[in-house]
């Protein structure tokens, strides 16, 4: 017995495709550079090698994701923990893409003749510590590395092919934007606050994610989507288990989704986080969070979609109702963006209960649950990060003028910022000629061929409601009268021009001639198991 137990005994290594990971593997790589220059590299230099080392990282794994998926490369990789499918690739390509603007927000430091970020966390609001760093001009510059490994999390969430993984790229994800959410220069309790709103909440969502996991696996013997699929299809055992697990795994993602009733996060997060913080989340962490649960519900709780696509549907409801009726009360811009992501997440929703291509499956070219959402996704991205880019342009003697009130007559001293955000209101409620529009026939036409007429019929009727907000801001600056306001538009530097130009180019292309993305979200095809 003794020999036996000191026989050495083989291992055989796994097989790793580093080059289909090559994406992940390049931003890590950036985020672990940048940690490492914080510590050797001078801090008059380091703002200029962050940038360097954060878009040669961008530039790399967008280049990499392109080329593997032009070689049409599909498999389920790294021992069938993660499936690099079309809906990966696509969802790597925007979630690159839009990082990368918001991350043009991050590097502003024009409008304050400093960065917008706190320069020195540790240090308590108000004291000489703080005064100190300031007068000293200190500059926080790990959150270019903080903001990277957060992308990491973004890109491993939507593509994970089992629970484990999945709940370690939530983590991944998570913690970087608890602490850039805390990181405010202006109002900086406020930001705090917010930071410990999320981490505390998102903490809550996280155990109930795991404790989902633990339940599914009760049931099925495994962690992997695909078997977790098998046991739904073929087990002999009562439901409590998939069901509770169903159930708790729904809330962990739908936390991070922002769908109600697990939405109490957001309002506050947006507001007390950075602005160009808010519009990293608010575009990004939206792509992942529907990317998994997409892929979750789909492949592997798929086979019981009647059991959770009436819950979903209510959820679907009362999330656009909730965004949108709230919205309509707010007086703060940033407040007011937040309830509208609320809403659109309900809108993305009714695509997803539909579950068109998880039903039926499609024919080639076909408009599906999926492919559909992928399109939403860019258009509320675009618009979405363009308009937080705008917000951090209108100011008073305080920083930021994010009151509704302050936003009176802005048109009539600046025309085109107020136009440009005119387009983006415009776009999120869905007006012909931008992305917005096809965005909202895409998902409503994949819910209506998925046979829930009805929700599609609720949710173009809270489109119309949520409408009234948006048309709200746009009165307010062409025709209400501004008297003697104190707001005005500082001229940004080029990063933050440039994430504003992403988002204009993008809304207003993408709705004049949406064909092509859509065939590209189409080509996308479906999730892999």
């Amino acid at each position: 017995m003794i020999a036996l137990m000191l026989m050495p005994m083989e291992i055989t290594a796994p097989n790793i495709e580093y080059g289909l990971l090559a994406p992940v593997l390049l931003i890590f790589a950036g985020a672990c550079v940048g940690v490492l220059a914080e510590a050797v590299a001078p801090r008059e230099s380091r703002r200029v090698v962050q940038l360097v080392i954060t878009f040669v990282s961008l530039a790399a794994a967008l280049a990499t994701t392109l080329l593997n998926w032009a070689s049409g490369a599909q498999a389920v990789v790294a021992v069938d923990s993660l499936a690099l499918d079309g809906p990966t690739y696509f969802m790597w390509t925007i979630l690159i893409i839009f990082s990368a603007a918001a991350l043009l927000m991050f590097a502003e430091t024009k409008i304050e003749n400093s960065s917008v970020f706190a320069p020195q966390a540790a240090a308590v609001p108000g004291t000489v510590a703080e005064r100190e760093a300031i007068r000293s001009r200190v500059e926080h510059t790990e959150v270019f590395p903080l903001a990277l490994f957060a992308l990491l999390g973004m890109m491993l969430f939507p593509a994970s092919n089992d629970l484990i993984t999945m709940f370690v790229a939530l983590e991944i994800l998570s913690l970087p934007l608890y602490l850039l959410c805390g990181l405010a220069r202006r109002r900086r309790l406020l930001s705090q606050e917010a930071a410990l709103k999320y981490f505390l909440l998102g903490a809550l969502s996280s155990a109930f994610f795991i404790y989902g996991a633990a339940l599914l696996y009760g049931y099925s013997g495994s962690f992997t989507l695909a078997a977790i699929d098998d046991a739904v299809r073929n087990s002999k055992q009562g439901l409590g288990l998939l069901l509770a697990g169903m159930a708790m795994l729904g809330v962990g993602l739908l936390f991070k989704f922002g769908a109600v009733p697990f939405h109490s996060w957001t309002p506050d997060v947006y507001v007390g986080a950075p602005t160009p913080v808010t519009g990293f989340m608010a575009a990004c962490t939206k792509i992942a969070a529907v990317g998994a649960l997409m892929r979750v519900f789909y492949v592997g709780l798929g086979a019981d979609r009647w059991d959770w696509q009436p819950a979903m549907a209510i959820i679907a409801v009362a999330t656009m109702a909730v965004g949108s009726v709230l919205a309509i009360t707010q007086t703060d811009v940033k407040r007011m963006l937040a309830y509208s992501s609320i809403a659109h997440a309900g809108f993305m929703m009714t695509a997803f209960v539909g579950a068109s291509q998880a039903i039926t499956g499609s024919k080639p070219g076909a408009l599906t649950s999926v492919s559909s959402v992928m399109f939403y996704l860019v258009a509320y991205g675009a618009a979405t990060i363009g308009a937080f880019a705008l917000v951090t342009m209108v100011r008073d003697s305080t920083g930021e003028a994010t009151t509704l009130n302050s936003w009176i007559g802005l048109g009539s001293r600046h025309p085109l910022a107020a136009t440009i955000f005119s387009i983006f209101m415009l776009s999120f409620a869905g007006i012909p000629l931008t992305s917005g529009f096809v965005g909202k026939w895409a998902v409503f036409a994949a819910a209506w061929s998925g046979g829930v007429q009805w929700l599609v019929v609720v949710a173009v009727v809270i489109s119309v409601v949520a409408a009234f907000f948006y048309i709200r801001v746009i009165v307010l600056m062409f025709f209400a009268d501004p008297g003697r306001m104190a707001t005005s538009v500082v001229r940004p530097g080029w990063t933050t021009l440039t994430a504003v130009g992403v988002g204009l180019v993008a809304t207003v292309a993408f709705g004049v001639f949406p064909g092509p993305l859509l065939a590209l979200a189409q080509q996308a095809g479906e999730f892999i198991r």
